[in-house]
């Protein structure tokens, strides 16, 4: 399944740029008006590879992925980090 998610990235965007090592958590990728279209990943998901795959505790694999994961800014083309928000009903009520 990530191959073909990163089939449909590339046809997008074929220069868009793969976040290595977080293929379980790229989830997408993300359009916008004046953008090019780039990689999604769930943000989570790449935090607990960190911790799973490399032995990080969990506040390790947070500074680690925020300074040399979001903080790698290589161009238009760097992928993009989404925190998924679970439960929207407690933060979005339903009138």
């Amino acid at each position: 399944m990530v191959s073909s998610i990163k089939d449909s990235i590339w046809e997008a965007n074929e220069d868009a740029l793969i976040a290595d090592g977080f293929g379980l958590a790229l989830i997408g990728f993300v359009e916008g008006s004046g953008r090019s279209t780039v990689a999604l990943y769930d943000r989570n998901k790449c935090i607990d590879i960190l911790v799973n795959r490399d032995g990080m505790s969990y506040q390790e694999a947070v500074e680690y992925f925020d300074f040399n994961v979001v903080g790698a800014y290589v161009g238009n083309n760097t992928p993009l980090f989404a925190t998924i928000l679970k439960d929207l009903k407690n933060i979005y009520p339903c009138s």
